[in-house]
């Protein structure tokens, strides 16, 4: 898979302040690509960079193989944490006047309008001014704005700021249809359920240096320690307990089930192999639960960012 947008070795300075140091990443065409880091970590700035908001001191970036220009503008949407519709402003009338911004004729605008305007269902919204909606509703709004002229790169800031979880489902589900359609995006959140859920791909950065980057399931392969939670109904919980402490390390483990069976988490050695493990407790005992400890995102933002 080719790369939609390349940053190579971007540096940027704010006096003595720099927000950036020699950042690379490459995201992938029609993939969704996890852009993480603590507040104040230099996300927003490689955002704006790649907005052409603020150029960099050091460093390119390239947008589908040439370097990035002005005419680029087109071929990115942009929704921003912090949004900035004008409150005043009917909706439609809104809607229209920042689609043509971005190169739309007015009939093109109307037509693509009503196609987002149905499929959101909002359709009675047109004519209301923005400081009537709520913030969800508004939201909906510059996300329909962000993707109305279908660029080829989409910038999520923190997308599901302000939406009910019925709305943010359907916000994701908007997202990976685009993803299905051919857009590449961009998505920068705190919520790491939901990279979970979108990411093909992440980069983490942290004090302005990108500290992991990668596929998504390469990663979480690269964090995993081999341990599994187990659930074992047996005759005698504790003589069980010993006999598997005396061939594995193993803890007590704490999740829910319907059974009153024996919980552990037991992490294999080296050179063994998961049915290994399957194997001897099913000859102890009726195995009810089985489940390799994969690290979630969050584990690894927060114990990748700890060491560093």
């Amino acid at each position: 898979m080719s790369n939609l947008l390349e940053v190579n070795q971007v540096s940027k300075n704010f006096g003595d302040f720099k927000a950036l140091n020699n950042v690379s990443i490459s995201v992938p065409k029609g993939s969704i690509f996890g852009l993480l880091g603590p507040n104040g970590a230099g996300k927003t700035t490689l955002i704006r960079i790649i907005n052409q908001i603020t150029m960099p001191d050091v460093g390119t970036v390239h947008l589908d193989g040439n370097l990035l220009n002005a005419n680029h503008i087109k071929d990115i949407g942009y929704l921003p944490e912090e949004r900035g519709l004008y409150k005043s402003m009917k909706v439609g009338e809104q809607a229209l006047y920042l689609a043509q911004l971005k190169g739309l004729s007015k009939t093109e605008a109307k037509e693509r309008l009503k196609y987002w305007f149905e499929r959101l269902e909002i359709g009675d919204w047109w004519n209301k001014k923005i400081q009537e909606l709520s913030k969800g509703m508004a939201q909906k709004i510059q996300f329909v704005v962000t993707v109305l002229h279908q660029p080829k790169l989409l910038i999520f800031d923190e997308p599901f700021s302000g939406f009910d979880p019925i709305n943010a489902n359907l916000i994701k589900d908007e997202i990976l249809h685009l993803r299905d359609q051919g857009a590449t995006v961009i998505f920068s959140t705190h919520r790491m359920e939901s990279v979970e859920e979108l990411c093909d791909d992440i980069a983490l950065i942290h004090k302005s240096n990108k500290i992991l980057d990668g596929k998504l399931v390469d990663i979480k392969r690269q964090y995993k320690i081999n341990t599994f939670e187990v659930g074992i109904n047996s005759t005698d919980k504790e003589a069980l307990k010993a006999e598997l402490s005396q061939k594995f390390d193993v803890s007590l483990a704490n999740f829910k089930t319907l059974e009153d069976e024996l919980k552990l988490n037991i992490k294999l050695n080296a050179g063994d192999k998961p049915n290994d493990l399957l194997n001897f407790l099913t000859s102890k005992g009726d195995v009810s639960h089985f489940v390799e400890l994969i690290p979630s995102v969050n584990d690894i933002f927060i114990q990748t960012v700890k060491n560093n």
